[in-house]
């Protein structure tokens, strides 16, 4: 028998294909390498609230982008202007998505059957893993429908060793007595790190119940202390040893215990006053543990709602600030919202949720001092929740929720954007560049494709380390070419596109720089996105495993000379 196969994994109707979605909220399944999901999207608009960056430095702003999560994920981490903030710096990703209950929301289309549910978040948490930073973590809020799958597609993406916890949140505040078997009073909150190692999580404040053991009765002057003990039940060689306690007596762990400490740290114990022989000086040794040196507690995975809140008071919080007659089916409030950001992040850490819905998440963290992106899909939603919520966070002009917890007055702002249309369209069965890819658009369109640092240095417009961009919109020419030659420093390359290409340019270009090539748009960008597919050798997927399409030949020898020649 040869060495074991295969993978624990979870697998449903079409794992290997990807979703496109649509404005009404629908979805098409179609392949890795259809340039509808595979194309990275412009980031347009601009319109600001409050203090903000100039317009070239708007990737440091709090964003509010309004688009598909994918699209917005996929921008923020692939396009220069904004990877350089985002990728790999994210601390925390707080998502609140569809639950898949079947029922039917007026902001949502919930009813997604299952394998369209887990793709669709598949795709999103594969580019939510890339954004986050080595120390961050991901929280998915779910409740019973699809908790369980979500767990498993979460360790197949950040790894079953990157488990952090899943807490148990009360959502309501009363018995559903309607109900037909259970009264299902709480959601899930699934937590996992990018590195478990490197995660630490802030504690939460101590209370009086739990500080109501600690007392002081040898009147230590380092104050009040509480009993610890100091055995446990891990054995190992040197935990069995005796102790001598102040009146003569001996003692050694009860069966089936061990010392927790070496008989060295004991011995430094007794020596600083850190045990605890009972007032006659005749019980068993406990640790003192005192209450000025033990900061705050670990949280609990159990959250009840006089701690951080219900449904009817989130609801209650966004009726009060937006009116009665504007109702969100489903916000979460924001003592729940700040729990989660005060244990994953600090003051200045980038927040981030691509299913920002009312905006509780980028609320909460403007008011604790947090930069913050929120990423929505409907535009009903931001403009009648989220931007006005945000705005009124800014203006000071929101008392409800955390505001008085966190002494929040208002100040800074935000920054409004838009997921670009796609730079392709269709003639009849053709793919072609969309009436706006012309000029300097198209030149901005297929330097967020290949991940080019922008450059105004005509007649260049992107570059990579010592290789030159430039874009024609136009036929590509022989004379184009060595004029565009001209301009390089003599150990730089380039790399250009047109929407046309004189057969006499490859060849002239080839003949003068090897390390140059010249590109048709849109069809070498379509070609590069169903490459990448083909030589995707990830892990998650196993791509390489799929036949390749008759009708698209793959050349591997294209690939290797793609990745000398980017």
């Amino acid at each position: 028998m040869g060495a074991p196969q295969g993978r624990l994994e979870l697998t449903w109707t079409n794992k290997a294909l990807r979703l496109l979605a649509h404005e009404d909220g629908s979805y098409e399944w179609t392949d890795p390498g259809d340039y509808r999901v595979a194309e990275v999207r412009l980031l347009r608009g601009g319109s600001t609230v409050g203090a903000t960056h100039p317009e070239v430095e708007r990737a440091a702003d709090n964003l509010l982008i309004r688009g598909d999560a994918l699209h917005g994920l996929k921008a923020i981490s692939r396009l220069p202007e904004f990877s350089s903030h985002y990728g790999g710096q994210v601390k925390l990703a707080y998502i609140d998505p569809p639950f898949n209950t079947r029922q039917a929301f007026d902001d949502y289309d919930d009813a997604l059957e299952h394998s369209v549910w887990l793709t669709m978040m598949r795709d999103r948490l594969l580019q939510i893993r890339e954004l986050l930073a080595t120390d961050g973590s991901v929280w998915v809020h779910l409740d019973d429908s699809e908790v369980h799958r979500a767990r498993c597609v979460m360790e197949e993406i950040f790894g079953a060793r990157n488990f952090v916890a899943t807490v148990i949140w009360q959502k309501i505040h009363a018995r559903n007595n309607s109900a037909q078997h259970f009264s299902s009073d709480h959601d899930y909150i699934l937590v996992f790190a990018k590195d478990r190692d490197a995660l630490e999580l802030d504690r939460i404040d101590r209370t009086e119940l739990s500080d109501k053991e600690f007392w002081n009765p040898d009147e230590d002057s380092r104050g009040p202390w509480r009993r610890s003990d100091l055995t446990a039940s891990h054995a190992y060689a040197e935990g069995r040893y005796e102790v001598e306690g102040p009146t003569g007596e001996r003692f050694v762990p009860r069966q089936g215990r061990w010392w927790s400490v070496s008989r060295q740290t004991f011995d430094e114990l007794r020596q600083d006053n850190r045990l605890w022989w009972g007032r006659a000086g005749t019980t068993f040794p406990f640790r003192k543990r005192f209450q000025s040196e033990l900061g705050g507690l670990v949280p609990t995975t159990i959250w009840l709602d006089d701690e951080v809140g219900n449904n009817r008071e989130a609801k209650g919080e966004l009726s009060r600030l937006l009116g009665r007659e504007t109702q969100f089916a489903t916000p979460k409030p924001e003592r729940l919202l700040r729990k989660i950001i005060h244990l994953a992040s600090r003051p200045g850490d980038i927040v981030l949720d691509c299913f920002l819905g009312s905006g509780t998440t980028a609320a909460v963290a403007h008011k604790m001092g947090r930069r913050w992106v929120g990423i929505e899909r409907s535009l009903d939603t931001v403009s009648t929740f989220a931007a006005p919520r945000l705005s009124r966070v800014v203006s000071g002009d929101d008392p409800g929720g955390v505001t008085e917890i966190v002494g929040w007055n208002g100040g800074g702002g935000f920054r409004v954007l838009e997921v670009a249309d796609s730079m392709f369209g269709l003639d009849g069965d053709r793919v072609v560049l969309a009436p706006w890819a012309t000029d300097s658009a198209l030149a901005e369109a297929v330097r967020a494709q290949g991940g080019w640092d922008a450059s105004d240095d005509q007649p260049f417009c992107g570059r990579k380390g010592r290789t030159r961009l430039a874009v024609i919109d136009g036929l590509v020419t022989r004379d184009v070419v060595l004029l565009l030659l001209g301009w390089l420093d003599r150990d730089e390359h380039l790399v250009a596109y047109g929407t046309a290409v004189d057969p006499e340019a490859r060849t002239a270009l080839r003949d003068a720089d090897r390390g140059s090539t010249v590109r048709q748009v849109p069809q070498s960008i379509l070609d590069d996105y169903r490459r990448q597919w083909r030589s995707d050798t990830s892990e998650w997927l196993n791509l390489a495993e799929l036949e390749p399409d008759p009708a698209e030949p793959f050349d591997a020898g294209d690939v290797a000379a793609e990745a000398a020649n980017p």
